[in-house]
């Protein structure tokens, strides 16, 4: 996998949840990076989000730790303590501004923060950086995943070949602003934090925002995003040619992790997309779809390879969106399964197409102009063990 230049990483076994797994993580630029971020909307935030706020307004970063196993959530004044230590720590073993130095967190919440192990690795995190690769940060910061999620992308600005590659990780607790997830993207683009802002925020609305697993909002949500200049491209600005350019390389990058974390969703069985056409506006374009990808019927009945197109319908009713009844069409992996608010008969055929792993269903309103689309998955028996035992 192509990576960005001048960015290192390493990854150690911390067992500051269980022994003998990848669980604490360093990505590094040897370079000041340009750096932009987004978090939670939860208003119970984790500590390491709390100071990662504060961090990100000086526009600039350099190094991010990292660790699974525990949330540093709802830890009071000793997480805060915690967090800024964590990051502390690997500025004084690299000589960086500890400002420039990000911490996070994802696992258990309400558990303190076990800081001697912490401690004890950071020394073996910081030798081993370029040792390891972006897919041992990958697999470092998984908690319930399945699988390491790791993506990279390559294009041309100015004649000069710009890297960005992006991990995350995220399987429950998915719902927006943002999922429950983390998500670092490192590039090697030279561009200005404004334009950098932007490409962000306008990814993170079309992707990490338009995705739910089980409708749960995470306290520890965050995308960090450094950009290092070393491409040695000409400055990418706002609203120029090169802007659009590399801002769809980053929706890109950010799509592609998302549909990753709902095929990991716990649990599940199917990636799903909901498509909302022609609602009377945006707002109940993407509140009848997340209303339909939230439904707990919904995503039960397609677990099932049960076409009830009537829970979608009643889903529908109860969004408090415009419709009309009488003009509503739903297909199932392109099979019109209701037309004009009845149904066509062809539930036996529809049933046969939810057997597929992924499955799109569209929802036409003839009530408007505006679309929207959500990713979710099924929800199955196993969703419930996976966080009935979570903590054991």
């Amino acid at each position: 996998m192509n990576i960005p230049k001048g960015f290192l990483f390493s990854a150690v076994a911390a067992a500051i949840k269980k022994t003998g797994r990848l669980d604490l993580a360093l990505i590094f630029s040897e370079k000041e990076a340009v750096a932009s971020g987004m978090f939670t909307k939860n208003n119970i935030k984790a500590a390491p989000v709390r100071l990662n706020m504060k961090r990100i307004k000086s526009g600039k970063g350099q190094a991010i730790i990292v660790n699974s196993g525990n949330a540093n959530a709802c830890t009071g004044k000793n997480g805060m303590k915690d967090a800024i230590e964590m990051a502390a720590m690997i500025a004084d073993a690299l000589g960086l501004k500890q400002n420039k130095v990000y911490a996070c967190s994802t696992g258990v919440i309400g558990t303190p923060m076990p800081m001697e192990k912490i401690r004890s690795k950071t020394a073996e995190l910081t030798d081993n950086l370029g040792r390891k690769t972006i897919n041992d940060v990958a697999t470092a910061i998984m908690t319930t995943d399945t699988f390491p999620k790791v993506i990279s992308k390559m294009i041309e600005i100015d004649s000069k070949t710009i890297t960005i590659s992006g991990v995350c990780k995220g399987a429950g607790m998915i719902c927006p602003n943002m999922a429950t997830m983390l998500c670092f993207i490192v590039t090697d683009a030279n561009i200005d934090k404004s334009a950098l802002d932007k490409a962000l925020k306008n990814a993170v609305e079309k992707s990490f925002n338009r995705i739910t697993v089980d409708g749960d909002m995470s306290t520890n949500d965050t995308i960090l995003i450094m950009a290092n200049g070393l491409a040695d491209n000409s400055l990418i600005k706002l609203n120029s040619k090169e802007f659009n350019k590399f801002a769809d390389a980053i929706s890109d990058i950010t799509y592609e992790l998302s549909k990753m974390i709902v095929k990991d969703g716990e649990g599940a069985t199917k990636l799903v997309e909901i498509e909302v056409k022609n609602a009377k506006n945006k707002k109940d374009a993407e509140k009848g779809a997340f209303t339909i990808a939230n439904s707990l019927l919904v995503k039960t009945t397609i677990y099932g390879n049960d076409a009830n197109w009537g829970r979608i319908m009643a889903a529908l009713g109860h969004s408090e969106i415009s419709i009309k009844e009488e003009k509503i069409d739903i297909a199932l992996n392109d099979l019109k399964i209701v037309s004009k608010g009845i149904g066509t008969g062809m539930d036996k055929e529809a049933n046969e197409r939810l057997k597929s792993k992924e499955i799109k269903i569209t929802i036409d309103l003839h009530n408007g102009r505006s679309n929207a689309k959500v990713l979710t998955c099924d929800l199955t028996e196993d969703y419930v063990k996976i966080n009935a035992e979570y903590r054991t």
